[in-house]
């Protein structure tokens, strides 16, 4: 029996979401390190986005699971778990914003610019040599520096549908936005990315602010631990 309890437990990395939840409400650790690990890179990024800092957004990231976890009686599975979990991740970060700035609100932005003809930044890399490396993370590091100048409402914008690929209306829902205002931000956010970067740059986004190997695996140690202290998994 307990064989059989140990192969059903590690048979959860190819399930579902929607299963992983169902066994993470039975206090499953290996369900809710499932979890972790499949949202831990969109989390990241999208708490980045707001609070513009790595260390703020890996507390974003690690309050979040906590509150994720310990309320899954709350999500009733109309949407997709890791749309619920970024909606959860997104009232966080934005929370200590305003706690920071009273005034920092997504809305405050002019929205009625006019929309254009979007042309796509890149969004892949060719192959390159093994000593490109250093030149490819130059590069990475100065687009992310970029980004982070991005006025708030842009950044977070460019980050769910270039960076992410969300699509337009996900992104809007997740922050409580018109499409068209997506669409627009969207637009000045790429306009003002263009403007800081060269013609000549060819490296795409999919590998901006990473958050795997090592620091993947802590976060859920982190959030394992700290369910066990409340009780909440075995």
């Amino acid at each position: 029996m307990r064989t059989a309890v140990m192969l059903k437990e590690r048979d959860l990395e190819s399930e579902s979401d929607r299963q992983l939840v169902d066994a993470a409400r039975q206090g499953s650790e290996t369900a809710i390190r499932a979890l972790v690990r499949r949202n831990n890179k969109r989390l990241f990024r999208v708490a980045r986005s707001i609070v513009a800092s790595n260390e703020e957004a890996e507390d974003v990231v690690q309050e979040t699971y906590f509150r994720a976890f310990t309320k899954l009686d709350l999500f009733r599975g109309e949407s997709l778990f890791s749309t619920w979990i970024t909606r959860i991740a997104l009232n966080e970060a934005l929370g200590r914003v305003r706690q920071r700035r009273a005034t920092a609100e997504l809305s405050v932005l002019d929205s009625s610019a006019g929309l254009a003809s979007v042309i796509r930044l890149p969004t892949s890399l060719a192959p390159e040599a093994a000593d490109a490396e250093l030149g490819r993370r130059q590069v990475r590091d100065l687009l992310e520096r970029i980004i982070d100048d991005l006025p708030e409402a842009f950044r977070t914008v460019f980050i769910l549908r270039d960076v992410e690929e969300m699509s337009t209306e996900e992104t809007a829902y997740q922050l409580s936005l018109k499409p068209e205002t997506v669409k627009t931000r969207l637009h000045r956010a790429r306009r003002l990315v263009r403007a800081a970067v060269e013609k000549r740059l060819s490296a795409g986004f999919s590998d901006l602010f990473p958050f795997d190997g090592v620091r993947c695996v802590r976060m859920a140690d982190r959030v394992v631990e700290r369910l066990r202290a409340s009780g909440l998994s075995s």
